[in-house]
């Protein structure tokens, strides 16, 4: 869909007059709080970068701590992961209710309050005297993530001219590759010189330059002229929330999903997913407008960030026993090694997003697609045959074509919105990306072990292992190839709707 054609766009189409007057509507007018902002008050672009980076590196800092937190508080490792679960659900579960508060607020106000969060947060998690408190403060720092994450996207969009938009999307997708490569190896630093607490406190100095940068713009800014004139409503913010929450606690129970546990929360997510349909359809202003639900482009971007990020998850969590326990390589190689992927994304994310600038969000998304389809196939395959290069090779064509996709997925989408709907599709992306590298983690692994057909992974055979690694990169490349198939089936969609 090109922005041309933003007017006849259903999410982007006013309640009345839209046909008459397409000009009119708040997509192809100038965003009013733009308009009344002089060129030296535009939104910084380094702000909103670093906003970025702290979501990405606060999901992965934490990671490399947790058999320091064990021993530190002589608990199990059960118990001690939640500390990286509870990051993830609230920032999963709260991502679209932030977005549709910066719709209605101001998506500045609502960044800088996001920023503050994350950093009180931050020093809570690192003065914890126990367990539980650390895990409390970990969800309060995943909700100031759920801030940053939806709307840093959306703030760009914001504040760039349209035709640098793809260039600082791709800025932004390495903001976040620095940030995901950054967390282990700057957690690993930490502990080894000053102790777990130092994990918690370097992202502090960030969010407090990340605030002063933004300051002064953000709250200038005025609100939003085009807002509802009654309030979102509460019960269908609070029913999502328990879904999304119930829905990631199952999905990280792995091959107790189908346990007492599995089932509970897979009920507690079914039913707080009915309330919140039932919540939705009474509600005078509802959480996610009817019109985006019905969108096929905007449906068909969500549901593919998802299935890519599902794959991109399986990377992470296959790589390293593949290359432990079939190639024999010790920590640091694994490490080196899996640092290939995120370097590869730093190099080509300001790449991807040129080029989206150049030819266009579709052509590019497309692009990237098969080339996830093709690295996926190389991972099933390289590796056999040709150990750590194979590897390595497979990996550097799939990351591009992870940066071009999400360059070219968040430049499409955002485009083609009205600037009051920006925060909630911002989170909305976040969302959908979170969901399938929750779904990730738990799915691509279990594949991975029933192909394997090991107990223990740590003694499985490695051509057990090359089996399960063929198996889930496998399925990977057909999940590329059905994200692939739903772009295309949605465009097309897309055009029959408009006749």
């Amino acid at each position: 869909m090109s922005p041309a054609r933003t007017a006849d766009h259903p999410a982007a189409r006013p309640a009345a007059n839209a046909a008459a007057h397409p000009a009119a509507h708040p997509a192809d007018r100038p965003d009013p709080v733009a308009a009344r902002r002089p060129p030296s008050a535009a939104l910084p672009l380094g702000g909103l970068l670093l906003a970025a980076l702290l979501a990405s590196l606060g999901t992965s800092i934490a990671n490399v701590a947790l058999p320091t937190l064990a021993q530190a508080f002589a608990a199990p490792f059960a118990r001690v992961q939640w500390v990286v679960i509870a990051y993830l659900i609230a920032m999963t579960a709260l991502i679209v209710g932030a977005g549709r508060l910066g719709d209605r607020f101001g998506r500045g106000r609502m960044l800088l309050s996001g920023l503050a969060l994350f950093a009180a947060a931050s020093l809570a998690a690192a003065a914890a005297p126990t367990l539980g408190l650390l895990i409390a403060a970990r969800a309060a720092q995943g909700a100031g993530a759920a801030i940053l994450m939806a709307l840093s996207l959306a703030l760009v969009r914001d504040s760039v001219p349209p035709d640098r938009i793809g260039t600082a999307m791709g800025l932004v997708g390495t903001l976040s590759a620095v940030g995901t490569a950054l967390g282990p190896s700057l957690g690993g630093l930490l502990i080894g010189q000053f102790g777990w607490r130092a994990v918690f406190v370097a992202p502090v100095p960030l969010a407090l330059v990340a605030f002063g940068i933004g300051f002064r713009a953000w709250t200038a800014e005025r609100r939003p002229a085009l807002v509802e004139p009654a309030p979102v409503g509460l019960a269908a913010t609070v029913f999502l929330s328990v879904t999304l929450a119930a829905y990631a606690a199952a999905m990280t129970l792995g091959r107790d999903l189908f346990g007492p546990a599995g089932l509970a929360l897979s009920a507690l997510a079914a039913i707080g997913g009915a309330a919140f349909v039932r919540a939705e359809r009474t509600a005078a202003v509802p959480l996610i407008a009817p019109a985006l639900v019905r969108d096929p482009i905007l449906a068909g971007s969500l549901a593919a960030n998802a299935l890519v990020a599902t794959i991109m998850m399986a990377t992470l969590v296959v790589g390293p026993f593949y290359l432990s326990g079939a190639l024999g390589l010790d920590a640091a190689r694994v490490g080196l090694i899996m640092s290939v992927g995120p370097v590869v994304s730093m190099v080509t994310g300001i790449l991807a997003g040129r080029l989206v600038d150049r030819r266009g969000a579709p052509a590019v998304m497309r692009t990237g697609l098969l080339l996830v389809a093709a690295g996926s196939a190389g991972l099933a395959s390289l590796p056999l045959w040709f150990g750590t290069a194979g590897y390595i090779a497979a990996i550097a064509v799939l990351t591009p074509g992870y940066q071009l996709f999400q360059a070219a997925n968040n430049t499409g989408v955002l485009a083609e919105v009205p600037s009051d709907r920006r925060g909630l599709v911002s989170g909305l992306l976040g969302l959908s990306r979170n969901l399938g590298l929750i779904t990730g983690a738990a799915a691509m692994g279990a594949v991975f072990a029933l192909a394997v057909k090991a107990g223990d992974m740590a003694g499985a055979a490695p051509a057990a292992l090359g089996t399960g690694l063929a198996a889930t990169f496998g399925v990977a490349a057909l999940l590329a190839g059905a994200a692939l198939a739903i772009t295309i089936h949605s465009r097309r969609a897309d055009g029959s709707a408009r006749g």
